[in-house]
């Protein structure tokens, strides 16, 4: 327990200096004049950004109202992706025929590019909210699927021929063996296809959007706000970390045989 508590501590006072010294140097930076502050502001300007977005908005939608608008985006496409992609790769890496006709698909639309993707899909689904969910659903998708295949696929075959020998029908073999085995490197794929999808909002956003916190950055580009999009990206990355961390408590409670 105390070597535990020990290893911890020191990963969070590494983890604290690299961050503080990071910090250091963006003030020296920017308070000796080595950097443009029209391009790189200070960390007060930044906090300036943060404040005025926060309590005055931005654009006519407040900082909160951003980020709620970009999370319901985000969270909505992502749970689709999961409730899609879970079944289909836990078919996938259970039955080899699902595999020769599915694979081809995948495979094919995984390398393609969002924003190549996000033309066609305003000119089928519009300019609303669908074409966005649709994109960051297509985001998520295959590295769910993908993950999950690997994660069945490394199941220890002695489990299943012990439920197939004790009377388990297919699907208590699927609920009560694949699913427990593979939960965490399943949970893995989610948080990887989760930062993916972060990764394309702002592809998403920048498309007959009025409000999103990946519309508020790209915005703010365009007039050379670079402390709006700074403070933007600051906000995005915080967001993401805090999903990230939740899927990982979510995790320890669905799966507390990882811990």
């Amino acid at each position: 327990m105390m070597e535990a508590f020990r290893r911890n501590r020191r990963s969070y006072l590494l983890s604290a200096g690299s961050v503080s010294f990071m910090l250091l140097a963006w003030v020296l930076v920017t308070s000796t004049g080595l950097a443009n502050e029209l391009f790189l502001p200070g960390p007060q300007a930044i906090w300036d950004a943060f404040v005025k977005a926060a309590v005055k908005g931005y654009q006519g939608s407040t900082l909160l109202e951003h980020v709620g608008v970009s999370l319901w985006r985000i969270l909505v496409a992502f749970a689709i992706a999961c409730v899609i992609g879970i079944p289909l790769g836990i078919l996938m890496g259970a039955s080899r025929d699902a595999a020769s006709i599915l694979n081809p698909f995948i495979e094919f639309y995984r390398p393609l590019p969002p924003l190549g993707l996000y033309t066609l899909l305003v000119m089928w689904l519009g300019i609303g909210e669908e074409s966005k969910l649709a994109l960051l659903f297509l985001a998520a998708l295959p590295g769910i699927i993908i993950t999950t295949v690997q994660a069945v696929h490394s199941i220890d075959p002695v489990y299943v021929r012990a439920a197939k020998a004790l009377g388990a029908n297919r699907a208590t073999i699927l609920r009560e063996v694949y699913l427990p085995a593979a939960g965490p490197m399943i949970l893995a794929g989610m948080r990887i296809s989760l930062g993916f999808t972060y990764t394309v909002l702002v592809a998403a956003e920048i498309v007959a959007a009025t409000a999103g916190i990946g519309w508020m950055i790209w915005d703010a580009a365009k007039f050379l706000l670079s402390d709006v999009v700074i403070m933007g990206l600051i906000v995005l990355g915080l967001t993401g970390i805090a999903l990230d961390m939740s899927m990982r408590y979510l995790g320890r409670l669905l799966m507390p045989w990882t811990r």
